[in-house]
């Protein structure tokens, strides 16, 4: 038995979860590695060649690199898991409108709810991925997570859904290193093919980065059922004909097909009358919105005007916010000093102290 314990890694095969394996190994740690496969490719319809974290070779490379290390490997298949899940909200949350976030439901609810089970079913103490954050815990003796050092690849926004059970438990161990480090230490642990290797950016599940023709394959009949809605202005005023509402999202520019003599922008998305508001640039700014199904991290709850950070997309830099409760324990008001631009429903807020994350939840409108 390790005097550091016994922990069980998310091995996907890439570089960032085979060095946080091997990083632990050398550490101390009893690790098993562990690679799950969330998605049949065959069955998506797509034309594209398998890529990032479900196909056969990122199984192999994942193998290998433990067997070279002597630990064990295993293949945990949760495509039910998975599928009856987040795929469904996907659809789902198109279909209503809004515009989904599946790696952070895959993540909070899935793997990491996965990893635990199989943690427990092990004795492992701890659970470990690949992910740039930092695990730490308050002095109030709850868990949250800190942006990675290296800010250009930090995953934080990812993982405001993980709760107090599975964050006291998981291990992050690339949170203080730049990726420029991992790679130096992929090609120091002997595996330069393994430092060269791309990264994939798409949905697991949508290989072609093609989400309309995804939704179209996953609903029979949905092209035909939703062709022909208006586009519209702020006032109501038909400006054409559109392929369909959940075709679109907000702020979106290119690829609407319709020219109007200057640049416009996707607004608004009204399912019920399958109609797209479209609009100036200026017409997404956004001084509040509101957030729900919100995960507390470093506090159990939110202070009236408690002063934040807010995130509202993965790659946004941030707006300084103030957060009011309102009424439902997990929704709050989000206030923000200077007008956020293109608010998306069904996306997620990630509110931050510092580089702390106090919390996260996910967009349900956004105000004037």
């Amino acid at each position: 038995m390790s005097r550091k314990g016994k922990v069980l890694v998310a091995m996907s095969g890439g570089i960032d979860s085979t060095i946080t394996a091997l990083m632990l190994h050398d550490q101390g740690y009893e690790v098993v590695g562990i690679t799950m496969k969330t998605w049949d490719y065959a069955s998506a319809g797509a034309t594209k060649k398998e890529t990032g974290c479900c196909n056969l070779d990122s199984f192999n490379d994942a193998r290998m690199a433990a067997v070279q290390h002597g630990f064990p490997h295993f293949v945990l298949d949760i495509r039910e898991e998975f599928g009856g899940f987040v795929i469904e909200n996907f659809v789902d949350e198109y279909l209503a409108g809004r515009t989904p976030n599946p790696c952070v439901l895959c993540n909070t609810h899935i793997k990491w709810r996965a990893l635990l089970k199989r943690a427990d079913a092990m004795d492992c103490e701890y659970i470990a991925t690949g992910h740039y954050g930092i695990v730490r815990q308050h002095t109030n003796g709850r868990y949250t997570i800190a942006k990675g050092v290296d800010e250009t690849k930090d995953q934080s926004y990812v993982l405001w859904g993980l709760q107090q059970d599975l964050l006291s438990r998981t291990l992050l161990p690339l949170g203080p290193y730049r990726k420029t480090e991992i790679r130096q230490m992929a090609l120091d642990y002997g595996y330069p093919e393994l430092a060269k290797k791309s990264e994939s950016y798409e949905i697991c599940f949508v290989p072609d980065n093609d989400y309309r023709g995804f939704l179209k394959r996953r609903v029979d009949g949905l092209e035909a059922r939703v062709a022909g809605g208006n586009f519209v202005d702020k006032h109501g005023n038909i400006l054409g004909q559109h392929k369909g509402y959940p075709f679109y999202t907000i702020g979106q520019r290119k690829g609407l097909d319709i020219a109007l003599g200057k640049p416009v922008y996707v607004t608004a998305i009204e399912p019920g009358s399958n109609t797209v508001v479209l609009g100036d640039e200026e017409d997404l700014d956004r001084q509040e919105m509101f957030v729900g199904k919100i995960n507390w991290m470093k506090y159990d709850g939110v202070s009236a005007g408690m002063e934040t950070m807010t995130k509202i997309r993965y790659k946004d830099k941030g707006t300084l916010s103030n957060l009011y409760p309102d009424g439902a324990a997990d929704r709050v008001r989000v206030l923000f000093y200077e007008k956020a631009k293109s608010i998306a429903p069904g996306q997620s807020a990630v509110f931050y102290e510092g580089d702390e994350v106090i919390g996260g939840g996910i967009i349900q409108k956004g105000g004037q």
